[in-house]
């Protein structure tokens, strides 16, 4: 059984007519009827009595006609929902990112793929590097915002590098003004709020306090980025944070340089290289490589 034939079928039906089906469907009268005849001889049954030259239903026809209605209203749902997935008007990106970027970076980038495609559904997890890198491995994200290096580099992935950001320290406006800019070392004697295990964040500063020759005193440890955030601004401590979360951190918030060569981080988009990722996720990849832009080098003064 043919679409085609479903077609011609139903035609018929409607007009009770082979050569005004014929027109209708834009086929000449002798292949219609050809193809309802070997539709007929595939079922077993005549869908059609032409007694006399009128043309009714057989009682197969009319068993047939409501099934080959539905099947022709499928198949242009499945036309109709398959354009509109090509022109970005339905769908879903899954994206990945660190929880810095969801605060610092995807705000805006998110605000303008919504505005353009206000029908894409976005799905947004985060995680450090290591747990988004394996989630784009399972086929679980479309995209992912991972910070290089690699934790564990994967020929499976390809990467391309978005941007360069210069880590800041942030401590509560209230508090004592630290030297500016800080050096790594001053870090010694400072009570520091720390991320949780499995953030970039912690690990690059804890690497650089090693790099000096001490271990970092934190005087809270193991909170997302929102709840270091909220410690600092209490006066528990001063964290290292991205450039881009200092500026949207508010006014009880004082935000120092660290002293050169400072500390950067290079943020890049990430997908499976044998996976083409879906139309969708392939807009939005394109907008956030437009965005590319340089983190900002100072911070504001405070």
């Amino acid at each position: 059984m043919q679409f085609q034939q479903l077609l011609y079928f139903v035609a018929v039906a409607e007009t009770r007519h082979f050569t005004r089906a014929a027109e209708r469907v834009h086929v000449s009268q002798p292949s219609l009827s050809q193809q309802i005849k070997a539709l007929e001889q595939e079922l077993g049954a005549e869908l059609f009595s032409r007694a006399r030259g009128n043309i009714t239903l057989t009682d197969a026809g009319e068993a047939l006609l409501p099934l080959a209605r539905r099947i022709l209203a499928d198949t242009e749902t499945a036309r109709i929902e398959v354009q509109e997935l090509a022109q970005l008007k339905r769908g879903r990106v899954r994206l990945g990112a660190t929880p810095s970027l969801c605060t610092g970076l995807l705000p805006d980038v998110l605000r303008a793929f919504h505005d353009l495609h206000p029908g894409i559904e976005l799905l947004i997890e985060e995680g450090g590097s290591h747990d988004l890198v394996r989630e784009l491995a399972r086929g679980a994200l479309d995209l992912a915002l991972v910070v290089l290096p690699l934790p564990t580099p994967s020929p499976a992935l390809t990467t391309v590098e978005l941007l360069r950001e210069d880590l800041v320290v942030v401590s509560a406006a209230s508090a004592p003004a630290p030297r500016r800019p800080v050096r790594i070392k001053d870090l010694r004697d400072q009570p520091l709020v720390m991320f949780r295990h499995g953030y970039d964040l912690r690990e690059l500063t804890v690497a650089a306090c090693r790099a000096e020759g001490f271990e970092p005193t934190f005087t809270v440890e193991g909170g997302e980025l929102d709840a270091v955030l909220g410690f600092v601004r209490a006066g528990l401590g001063l964290a290292v944070v991205p450039a881009m979360v200092a500026a949207r951190g508010g006014r009880d918030l004082r935000v120092t340089a660290l002293a050169r060569p400072g500390l950067r981080r290079t943020i890049a988009l990430a997908h499976r290289s044998d996976v083409a990722p879906p139309r969708a996720a392939r807009e939005l990849q394109r907008i956030l490589l437009a965005s590319r832009r340089a983190a900002p080098e100072g911070p504001a003064a405070g």
